[in-house]
This record gives structure tokens, sequence and C-alpha cells, in this order.
């Protein structure tokens, strides 16, 4: 888990990126009075806030496990990039409420060119940032990491749409379009949200691991096949950057418990190697017992209960 409390400088990076964007475009809101500059701003306070919690939650996923959590406490990313999601939704909502206002009462935008100036920096910075988190993200695993940066891309191409949607309203002289660049910036807000609240919720209801992910381990464990082995129950799931298989490998009854032993020594190195960063869980069964080949449930029912 120390290579996970290494990650805590980024999300320490994203905070400061945070605070430093809600200056800017809060300042330029203040010079240019424009909603669309605005709903820029508001977001980036929502990036602070899911900067904090996403730093606490990388804390908190780099603990060791222990005696109440022997998986670990890598699942608390899942927790954060959840909140994460549902922050940039009450963003969008918010945008949609200022700029409804302003679309029945539109305003003269004042001193557009300093102000679209001063959101091309903080753009620049939170592309910079996004940029580092990405890559730290991948290389990691984070989705934590991974969640932040794709809330700061989000934030870069707001404000690259708020930069021309204001510019062609004061071109044009159509105030309206103001209101109607935040609209259109807070449907991509939403859509970034909805997309990150549903990749958290797949993580936390236990998904399956990836399609091609799977057939690398199906590969491995039907490459015994030509010596009567055969596999049964394999079961997948992914918490934070640990992932967790299971199955159980049916040989022929006549073999020594060491023969067996050895087997499955072998099978589990291969799919961590395959599967980076995997904890891997394996059953041994007689392939002639007929109870083997029943064995393939969670719950295992007792001998003679009712099938659910």
């Amino acid at each position: 888990m120390i290579e996970r409390r290494g990650l805590l400088r980024y999300a320490a990076l994203s905070v400061l990126a945070a605070i430093v964007t809600i200056g800017l475009k809060g300042g330029a809101y203040l010079l240019t009075g424009s909603i669309a500059l605005l709903s820029d701003a508001l977001e980036s306070f929502v990036n602070l806030i899911a900067a904090v919690v996403a730093l606490f939650a990388l804390s908190v996923a780099a603990r060791p496990a222990d005696d109440d959590h022997a998986y670990g406490h890598t699942k608390a990313e899942y927790f954060s990039s959840g909140f994460e999601g549902s922050l940039i939704l009450v963003a969008a909502a918010s945008i949609v409420v200022a700029a409804v206002g302003r679309l029945i009462d539109p305003q003269p935008i004042e001193e557009a060119g300093v102000g679209l100036t001063i959101i091309g920096v903080a753009s620049l910075v939170n592309l910079v940032v996004a940029r580092v988190l990405i890559r730290a993200g991948r290389r990691h695993e984070s989705i934590t990491l991974e969640a932040d940066a794709q809330h700061l891309m989000t934030d870069v191409w707001t404000s690259l749409g708020v930069i021309l949607g204001v510019g062609a309203a004061v071109l044009t002289g159509w105030h309206r379009l103001d209101p109607i660049v935040a609209i259109a910036v807070a449907a991509n807000v939403l859509y970034s949200g909805f997309r990150l609240v549903r990749r958290s919720m797949l993580g936390l209801l236990d998904t399956s691991l990836p399609e091609e992910t799977l057939v690398r381990i199906k590969t491995i464990l039907e490459s015994h096949g030509h010596s009567g082995v055969r596999y049964h129950a394999l079961r997948t799931r992914q918490a934070g950057a640990r992932r967790f298989i299971s199955f159980h490998i049916l040989v022929p009854g006549d073999w020594t418990v060491q023969r067996g032993h050895d087997l499955l020594e072998e099978i589990e190195e291969r799919v961590r190697e395959a599967v980076p960063r995997s904890v891997v869980d394996t059953h041994l069964e007689p392939i002639e017992d007929p109870v083997s080949w029943e064995d393939t449930r969670l719950e295992r029912p007792t001998q003679g209960a009712e099938p659910a």
C-alpha cells in the first residue's frame, strides 16, 4: 500500500489547481457579469470539493489490510468517484437554473476580452493537471485519479465552449447566446457525471472483470485440458487497483495431494502474471465426484435443502 500512498500528491495537486481556477474564473465573472462564466466558476468550485474528497478517499484506500478489512480498503475509491459524479450532476443543475433566469432577462457582457483571457489561463492550468492525473490514474489503476482527471477535462471543454459562446455573443450582440452556451455546457457536464456515477456503481456491485481479461484467464485454465484437468466456478471482481479471481480446478481422483497442489501453484502464478495486482483463490476437487460439478454457486446449498 506504500505505492497507493504516493498517489496522495496527485490529489493534492488537484486541490491546488481547483483553488487557482476558482480565483481566476470568479474574477472573470465579476468583471464580465457573464452567466456562462459563472457556470464555469461553479464547476471549478465543485472540482475543489471533489478533489478534497478524492484526497481523503486515497488516504483511506492506501491503508493496509487489517482484521476488520481482510481484503484491504481499496473500494473507498469507488465512494469517492461516485460522490464526485453526484457533485457533477448538482453542478449541471445549478448551471441550468442560473442560465434560465438570464435567458428570460438577457444582460450585456462587460470587459469580455479580459474575462475570456483569464478563463483561457484557467483552462490551461486544468489541462496540464488533468493530463498528469490521467497518466497517473492509468498507470496506478486508480479510479479516483481517473475520475478527478475526467472532471478537470470536462472543465476544460466547458471553458472552451464558454470562450466561443461568450465571444460570439459579444461580436453579434445577441446576449441570449450567453445563457444558451451555459445550458449546452450543463448538458455536457450532466453526461460526464452520469458516466462517472455508473462506473462507480458497477465497481461497488462487484461487476466482473472486462471480457478481454476473462479471455486471458480462461486461456490459462483451458491449457491443462490435455491432462484431464477441468475448471469451473470462475468468479472475478475488482476493488480499486486490485482484482480478485477465484475458480475450482477438477483433477483425476487418483492424483496425489502434492501433484494437485503443484498444479494449483503453477496456475495461480500464471494468472497473476497475466492479470497484474490480482488476488487468486483456488479450490481443488476430484473430477469423478458428481458433487464437484454441482459446487459452482457462491451459496452452496445444505444437503437436502430446497433449491432457491
